[in-house]
C-alpha cells in the first residue's frame, strides 16, 4: 500500500479525459468479476487499483493523440533581443518512471496551457501550425519551478519563442489587469510594441479559471521583471 502526499495546487491534469471504458470494456479491469461482469467495487469511491490499471488509466490520460510539441530547432531572436533559446525536446522514459519525470510534467503542463489558449501566443496573438501539425508555442511557466512553482494552468502562459524569451529574461511581464508591461530596459520599445497585441492586452483563455493567477503574475513582476 501507498500514500500519496499532493501538496495543495500541484497536482498534475490529464492532457486527456479518461473515460470509464475503451473499445475493449472498462480502463479499470479489476472491476470485473470471474464472469466479466461489473463487480459491487465499481461502486465504491476509494477503492485499490492494481498496477496494471493504474499503468492503463495512466496510457489514456497522457497519450498524445494530436501532436503539441515544437518542432526542435532554434528560435529565431529578432535583431534589437540578441541571443537565442534553447530547443525544448523530451526524452521518452519508461511508463512507471514517466508519472514522476520532470520531462513528462512539462509535456503534460504544455499540453494543458496550449490547450487553454487555443494554440495562440499571449503577446502576439499569433497562432503558428508548423508541417507536422505541431503548434508553434510554448508553455511558460509564470512562477519558475526551480522558485517553487506549480504545473497549473494558472501558473502557465502559453507564448511564442521570442515572447517566451522575453518573459523569462524579465523583459516583458503583465499585469493583474493582464495588461502586458514592457522593460525599460528594452532598447527598442517601438519594435517591442510593434511585436505585442495591438491592444496593449494579453490574450488570455476563454474559461476565467484558465487565466494566470494574480499570486504569480505578482511574482514575476517582483522577481524577474526589470522594471
Amino acid at each position: 500500500m501507498y500514500l500519496a502526499l499532493i501538496e495543495p495546487g500541484s497536482y498534475l491534469e490529464f492532457a486527456n479525459g479518461v473515460e470509464f471504458s475503451d473499445q475493449d470494456g472498462p480502463v479499470e479491469r479489476g472491476l470485473l468479476n470471474e464472469h466479466g461482469r461489473l463487480s459491487g467495487r465499481a461502486q465504491s469511491a476509494v477503492r485499490p487499483i492494481s498496477p496494471e490499471d493504474f499503468l492503463r488509466i495512466l496510457e489514456h490520460g497522457l497519450k498524445d493523440a494530436v501532436p503539441t510539441l515544437p518542432r526542435i530547432d532554434a528560435h529565431s531572436i529578432p535583431f534589437w533581443l540578441g541571443e537565442g533559446q534553447a530547443p525544448s525536446e523530451f526524452a521518452a522514459r519508461e511508463r512507471v518512471q514517466q508519472f514522476t519525470n520532470r520531462a513528462v510534467r512539462d509535456r503534460v503542463f504544455r499540453k494543458i496551457v496550449i490547450r487553454a489558449y487555443d494554440e495562440r501566443c499571449a503577446i502576439t496573438d499569433l497562432k503558428f501550425i508548423n508541417g507536422g501539425g505541431r503548434a508553434e508555442v510554448d508553455a511558460a511557466h509564470i512562477q519558475p519551478v526551480q522558485h517553487n512553482g506549480p504545473d497549473i494552468v494558472n501558473n502557465g502562459i502559453a507564448l511564442s519563442g521570442t515572447a517566451h524569451w522575453m518573459f523569462d529574461r524579465g523583459l516583458i511581464s503583465l499585469s493583474d489587469d493582464f495588461d502586458i508591461l514592457i522593460s525599460r530596459q528594452v532598447n527598442d520599445i517601438d519594435s517591442v510594441r510593434s511585436f505585442i497585441r495591438k491592444s496593449g492586452r494579453a490574450a488570455l483563455p476563454l474559461r476565467s479559471s484558465d487565466r494566470p493567477h494574480a499570486r504569480f503574475l505578482k511574482w514575476h513582476r517582483e522577481n524577474c521583471f526589470k522594471h
